[in-house]
């Protein structure tokens, strides 16, 4: 068997498999340990490291991995505190809220009266930042807006309960809620990959959206996830994130297989590629979106990532030919340039518009590094938009590391001008941009690290529909072609 036979040999027989890998333990990290890894070359001989053929990594490398399991060791030992923290607050936030404001609570409160919220009201942490619910009135299914409005508020909205979803989806957007579902993530060894799938019975023909759910302020695991900098490298497609294909349901560190290995738990790759596939072979006409802020967008473009790796099977090119659009909000890196390519190329083949949208000091899509070292890049071009919301498309955001001292002043400049303009804006554009108390205190906060209040949902919302561009890009020419073929035949007809 020769070199350029055996990646098609190994994909035919289980699926996409992994030549080497590097996976953090970092619970399994002691102090000792630590410090032996930045004098120490033979990652092998490391408790908390994981890996196949790769037996020794250059310092750069070593102390990358050092940075990274430090800060998740440190997620570790907060873990219980910022779940509590969260959890309180949220509690606090939708007390207040259901009762009407904190004065009527304490009047409510004096009177025996207190309004306790039942779960279809309960809104999470990033709902209270951004309150709003309902779609933009404006746009209509044929407004070249409209998808990616809808996609970033499905976005938003996986990071909701249940109930609290199936009331927006049907009552608000008169829509279908298909399937909401907490999978197994085999990073952090529980069911906390959340995703909700639903049917925009409004456009012609149906489109079925699947939206993922993004990091979460208060889980020290999804930050874990975000600064994990562990990879896998398929045959012939490249290094991914690990931390990330784990969240998507990856079953092991060798392959991923074209069916799950355990039915022990349920995972969203392979749970939401049945639902797919049956809402699709009951409507042919109908196609899909894959969505999601943060982690979400990550996990939205690895979807799709890995259907394309399957098409080698006949029913998941069907499926890959369904799939009508990614729509991805402050989304952080996935893979290296090889891997970027690779999915660039499938997406295109399949005329798939894939619609990457960073804001303004975001710093989450600055991350994993984009250097020497780590070797991070992002998938296709992104839809660029300043604090003015004026977009423009360009290969890389500014700033495309974050930490570059040349930005230090300018984004906290940034940041003031966006206090203001939270104040400025409901004046211009009308009430249903008026910044939550919650939203404004964070303004304040981004005085000190903008790059965590840009990553909101807030200014997504607004991009999507203040944005000074369309929110499309050019079709690819698959799609073009496909589309001139439709009209030849319609023409001779």
């Amino acid at each position: 068997m020769d070199i350029i036979q055996l990646p098609i040999t190994i994909m035919a027989s289980k699926g996409p498999v992994c030549l080497s890998y590097v996976f953090l333990k970092p619970e399994e990290a002691t102090f000792i340990e630590l410090i032996r890894l930045l004098f120490s070359s033979d990652i092998e001989k490391r408790n908390f490291i994981t890996s196949s053929a790769v037996r020794k990594l250059d310092f750069k490398r070593r102390l990358l991995i050092f940075f990274s399991t430090v800060i998740q060791c440190i997620l570790l030992l907060f873990r219980k505190p910022m779940a509590w923290l969260g959890g309180v607050l949220e509690k606090w936030l939708n007390l207040v809220s259901s009762n009407g404001g904190l004065l009527m609570l304490i009047l409510n409160w004096l009177k025996g009266k207190v309004v306790i919220p039942d779960t279809s009201s309960t809104k999470s942490l990033l709902g209270f930042l951004d309150t709003r619910i309902e779609l933009d009135d404006n746009m209509k299914p044929d407004d070249t807006r409209y998808k990616g409005s809808l996609s970033m508020m499905a976005a938003k909205l996986s990071y909701e309960n249940e109930e609290f979803t199936e009331k927006v989806v049907s009552e608000y957007w008169k829509m279908k809620l298909v399937a909401f579902y907490e999978f197994w993530n085999g990073y952090e060894k529980r069911e906390s990959t959340q995703a909700f799938v639903f049917q925009d019975t409004t456009s012609d023909p149906n489109l079925v959206w699947v939206a993922f759910r993004g990091t979460e302020p208060f889980s020290a695991d999804d930050w874990r996830t975000d600064f994990d900098i562990s990879w896998c490298e398929f045959a012939g497609i490249g290094k991914t994130h690990g931390g990330f294909m784990k969240a998507l349901g990856m079953q092991t560190e060798q392959s991923w297989p074209l069916e799950p290995e355990t039915e022990d738990h349920e995972f969203a790759y392979y749970k939401i590629r049945q639902i797919l596939m049956d809402l699709l072979q009951e409507n042919k006409n109908a196609k899909f979106i894959l969505t999601g802020h943060s982690l979400g967008g990550a996990l939205a473009v690895l979807f799709a990532s890995v259907l394309a790796m399957h098409d080698y099977e006949e029913k998941y090119a069907w499926l890959m030919e369904k799939l009508e659009g990614v729509y991805t909000f402050g989304q952080p890196r996935v893979g290296d340039e090889k891997f970027a390519g690779y999915v660039t190329k499938k997406l295109k083949n399949y005329g798939v518009r894939y619609m990457r949208y960073v804001y303004s000091n975001d710093l989450v899509p600055r991350v994993p590094f984009d250097d020497t070292t780590l070797l991070f890049k992002h998938v296709a071009p992104c839809l660029y938009f300043n604090s003015f919301y004026k977009g423009k498309e360009l290969e890389e955001a500014p700033n495309k590391n974050y930490f570059n001292l040349l930005f230090f002043i300018p984004m906290r400049l940034n940041a003031l001008w966006e206090l203001i303009r939270s104040f400025i804006l409901p004046l211009i554009k009308g009430s249903e941009y008026k910044e939550s108390w919650l939203m404004i205190m964070a303004r304040f906060f981004g005085l000190i690290f903008p790059g965590l209040v840009a990553h909101a949902p807030q200014d997504y919302v607004n991009v999507t529909r203040l944005g000074s561009i369309p929110s499309h890009m050019p079709l690819p020419k698959a799609y073009l072609q496909k589309i001139n073929l439709k009209l030849i035949q319609v023409m001779l007809v």
